[in-house]
């Protein structure tokens, strides 16, 4: 495995992606981002688990069950939740846009929003700003895509690595936003991965999911969870290595790999927390099984007597 400096999700063969100030942020920053797939790519994504769920999450719950996906358009500054149908429709039409501009399904399209809560989008600002975003996808607006997914975040989160599967070189790089109301279980936090790697959808979310328990849950940082926010990998095949199978020396490669990039960007979110001058890990040992560790490690982590 070999890091890699200076990274962005667009590093990534046959990925391109954009991010603009479309004016949702009042501050006239980058506010809105596409991550496109120029070739089919099959996805994998948690969800939080708030049971309130913001207008995209449910959108995406639906969508991610597509055979393929090939973009994800995302604004910050709005997190579109609790805000109804209203909103419901909104994150649909997002979807919708893009599918247009871009000629695809809108089923091939996963939406998100992060920000303020209770406010509907400025639609109006919205569509241009997609427009907007179709017209600038280039190879390496992943810089871009990255800073527009900020909001309270001081700095932008960004980590990838190489490794070698089936004689092949395999690249998994992700970008991540994320500084409050970060608790176990997916909070206010995005984190979107790209791969080169040939995989199944079936497999790649089994690993997620198994993966998100082991990084993305178990770091806190008030203990507050969000309406909105995922984990998502697109994965495109572009490296051409002859699929990952369950079992095999690839899999277990590809699963170090992922693990590493989850990893770091859990502990970029919590390091760049709302008030966070210090990152504390906790290391347990002696207990009965792994799950029992985690849930020590995250009372500890939780408690405020101890931060």
């Amino acid at each position: 495995m070999r890091i890699l400096d200076d990274v962005s999700v667009t590093d990534v063969t046959g990925f391109k992606a954009a991010g603009i100030a479309a004016g949702v942020k009042k501050s006239g920053k980058k506010d809105m981002m596409l991550l496109y797939s120029e070739v089919e790519a099959v996805s994998a994504a948690a969800f939080t688990t708030n049971r309130v769920k913001a207008a995209p999450i449910l959108v995406n719950m639906e969508n991610i069950n597509n055979a393929v996906t090939r973009a994800i358009v995302v604004c910050s500054g709005n997190a579109n939740a609790c805000t109804g149908e209203q909103g419901l429709a909104d994150a649909k039409a997002m979807t919708e846009r893009v599918a247009e501009k871009l000629g695809l399904d809108s089923k091939e399209v996963l939406v998100q929003s992060t920000g303020v809560i209770g406010v509907n989008l400025p639609m109006d600002k919205i569509i241009p700003g997609i427009d907007n975003l179709v017209e600038n996808l280039t190879d390496d607006g992943g810089v871009d895509a990255a800073v527009a997914i900020m909001t309270t975040d001081l700095i932008k989160k960004e980590f990838g690595v190489e490794v070698e599967i089936g004689g092949k070189p395999v690249k998994i790089i992700g970008m991540a936003k994320g500084s409050g109301m970060i608790h176990p279980n997916m909070a206010t936090m995005l984190s979107f991965i790209t791969t080169d790697a040939n995989i199944s959808s079936d497999l790649l979310q089994e690993l997620l999911s198994e993966l998100t328990e082991i990084t993305f849950n178990q770091i806190t940082v008030d203990g507050d969870t969000s309406t909105n926010d995922m984990v998502l990998v697109l994965a495109n095949g572009e490296a051409k290595n002859a699929e990952i199978q369950k079992g095999s020396l690839a899999y277990q490669q590809f699963k170090n790999v992922l693990q590493a990039v989850f990893t770091d960007l859990a502990k970029s979110i919590a390091k760049d927390g709302e008030g966070a001058t210090k990152l504390i890990e906790v290391q347990v040992e002696n207990a009965v099984d792994e799950y029992s560790a985690r849930m020590l490690a995250k009372s500890v982590v939780g408690s405020s007597l101890v931060k």
